[in-house]
């Protein structure tokens, strides 16, 4: 598609909104949680993205995992998320709604909801129009490091 398409071209090739009733749970899942795409190259053509959300239930904890190559954002919009990560889940931080969590590629992780009463609801988005999860099987080290992250940009000075 180019800017020069007629215009009735982008009526079937535009903007697609995909509504929240209409997830599609059939893409990669991991134990503990619950999957759905929202944009994805079979649903709407991305060609660069995937997006969707994910539940955790009350103090469940989801799988060790990693996206292969992709890059990924987790925005939490309710409940508290424990991510712990590393070779043996060593590292851990928690956000809550509103905070954006980052995932490199190949990063071993794992999603913990930290609340025993609600449900952890997330919108994902990784860098490539397909779902690519690879499950682990990790012995996750007893005591993790919390890591409290600095953005190298707008470093805050504590007096």
């Amino acid at each position: 598609m180019t800017q020069t398409e007629p215009a009735e071209h982008w009526r079937e090739h535009g903007v697609r909104v995909v509504r929240g009733d209409a997830l599609d749970p059939n893409t990669a899942q991991t134990p503990g949680m619950f999957r759905q795409a929202a944009i994805s190259a079979a649903r709407t053509g991305a060609q660069k993205l995937w997006a969707g959300t994910v539940r955790i239930d009350p103090d469940a904890r989801t799988g060790a995992h990693h996206h292969g190559a992709l890059e990924s954002v987790i925005y939490v919009v309710s409940g508290r998320a424990r991510m712990r990560w590393g070779e043996r889940l060593e590292y851990v931080a928690e956000a809550g709604p509103g905070d954006f969590i980052f995932v490199p590629p190949y990063v071993p992780h794992q999603e913990i909801n930290a609340s025993p009463e609600s449900p952890l609801e997330c919108v994902l988005v990784r860098s490539d129009n397909e779902a690519v999860v690879v499950n682990l099987d990790i012995s996750p080290a007893e005591s993790p490091d919390a890591v409290a992250w600095v953005d190298p940009i707008h470093r805050i000075t504590r007096k």
